[in-house]
């Protein structure tokens, strides 16, 4: 990973480069086409690609929650097999919140299973690197929401802006 990584919005163009680049990614979830489109076209200012040679190697897909505007909802981190461990993931979200179409986001919420250590990783390492603390809270649960079929998802605050502040 010598060459420049660039950090941009995504374009409706990135939608199916972005289907194959979470495809890549097991086990995360793989949406339609259709949704990664949507995301890239009505969500592009809460949404980051990292690009490198015409390639997307990285992914983050959020969104602010319509009763929730100091929140950035994450929905989705995909890094490439071949960009890992650079703290890829960790960067795209740090770039993300500085836009200046975020500046009323006070925080970041996302859910997360139980097992999933890179996930909890990527959140609390930014957490510690801004000064913030994380809280979680089973969300989701198996038996309430998923009819036994998926991992209960907790959700996971980070309250960014109120570290950031007091950083400063």
């Amino acid at each position: 990973m010598t060459k420049q990584l660039e950090f941009r919005k995504p374009t409706a163009k990135d939608g199916s480069d972005i289907c194959d680049l979470i495809e890549a990614c097991k086990p995360l979830d793989e949406n339609s086409m259709y949704c990664n489109l949507i995301q890239c076209d009505h969500f592009a200012d809460t949404c980051i690609v990292a690009e490198q040679d015409g390639q997307i190697l990285g992914w983050i897909s959020g969104h602010i929650p319509p009763s929730q505007e100091d929140t950035l909802f994450v929905w989705q981190v995909a890094v490439h097999p071949d960009a890992r461990g650079i703290g890829l993931a960790g960067r795209m979200l740090a770039d993300l919140i500085e836009r200046d179409e975020l500046d009323d986001v006070k925080q970041i919420q996302t859910t997360i299973t139980g097992d999933n250590d890179a996930s909890w990783g990527l959140f609390k390492g930014f957490a510690k690197r801004i000064g913030a603390d994380v809280s979680d809270e089973p969300h989701f649960t198996r038996k309430d929401h998923f009819d036994g079929r998926h991992a209960t998802e907790h959700m996971v605050t980070i309250a960014f802006r109120e570290a950031l502040r007091k950083a400063a």
